[in-house]
């Protein structure tokens, strides 16, 4: 297996954009973009150095799914208009900001964020909201109460909470993040703001972080947005500590799982889950959340015959 690679790690895309990300590249621009047009977001191709890097990056992290992912687009958020541009220069503010603060390292690193396509467009349009805080909080295992990040290395946790759309596309967003002094957040905690003004960000362990916390009070400050990820990666699938299981059977998206419900279920019982599912793509519930209530309506026999047949039909076509 080949060992993680942080992008800290790596010169060139550091050297590229100064650590802020901000030429254009406008020659790599592609108008097909699958995302909303938006002068913002430029299309890095092959053998674009920040494209290679950004590549080796998320596939060093991947684990034992790394061989089953295929990058199919990564897409650059330049400095381009107006108030683009006035988000990277106010980065750079709260970066000099907290660089003084703290005799001159602001402690600047990349992050991946899991999130669809469309709450990717939201963000890199309008910047994080409220919907977003507390992402990852599941099985009590949250780390305080605001934008949860995975450092770049540990791609395989980012890549577990994405589920793929219909085209069996997924998403991650490659942050860059101010975290200045983090201080140790312990699991379960609901801390929402620094403990006191010593500190900046939070993380699960000060060593040999998994997780970073960015506090809602600066989400919009201490966050960069910088490049959206779209991939493939059909047998990803979460054990129950988080990481990416090895595949040996087909693992079942939601959305795969809601067309087969379908066909078994009463009208009201399916408007029922289609409802709180609608819920979940719009980040309104979490995860466990939706699991629990479809156990509840579906119930655990209907769900795992389903799944069962599911697996047992494409081990016949495999």
């Amino acid at each position: 297996m080949a060992a993680q690679v942080e992008i800290e790690d790596q010169a060139s895309v550091t050297n590229l954009d100064n650590g802020e990300i901000f030429d254009s590249l406008s020659d790599d621009a592609d108008s097909s973009s699958s995302f909303s047009k938006t002068d913002s977001l430029i299309l890095l191709g092959e053998g674009n150095p920040e494209h290679d890097v950004i590549k080796t990056c998320l596939l060093s992290g991947m684990g034992v799914v790394s061989s089953d992912t295929t990058i199919v687009t990564i897409r650059k958020n330049s400095s381009e208009g107006i108030t683009t541009r006035a988000k990277f220069l106010s980065f750079r503010i709260f970066t000099d900001a907290v660089a003084r603060k703290h005799g001159g390292d602001a402690n600047v690193k990349y992050g991946w964020y899991a999130g669809s396509k469309d709450e990717i467009q939201s963000i890199i349009s309008y910047g994080f909201s409220n919907r977003d805080v507390g992402k990852f909080e599941n099985d009590g295992c949250s780390h305080g109460i605001g934008i949860h990040l995975v450092p770049s290395k540990c791609s395989l946790l980012a890549a577990s909470a994405t589920e793929p759309d219909e085209e069996g596309l997924r998403y991650l967003l490659l942050c860059r993040l101010i975290l200045g002094k983090p201080e140790l957040i312990i699991s379960g905690s609901k801390q929402s703001y620094p403990s006191s003004a010593e500190f900046d960000s939070g993380v699960d362990d000060l060593h040999n972080p998994r997780n970073y916390v960015i506090w809602s009070c600066n989400m919009n400050s201490f966050i960069l947005p910088s490049y959206i990820v779209s991939f493939r990666s059909p047998r990803l699938r979460v054990s129950r500590d988080g990481f990416a299981a090895r595949p040996s059977s087909p693992w079942v998206s939601f959305a795969a799982l809601m067309s087969m419900l379908s066909k078994s279920m009463d009208p009201s019982r399916m408007n029922l889950i289609i409802r709180t599912y609608d819920d979940f793509r719009k980040r309104k519930i979490r995860r466990d959340q939706l699991v629990r209530k479809m156990r509840e309506v579906a119930g655990d026999n209907l769900l795992a015959e389903i799944i069962k047949n599911h697996r047992d039909k494409n081990k016949v076509k495999n």
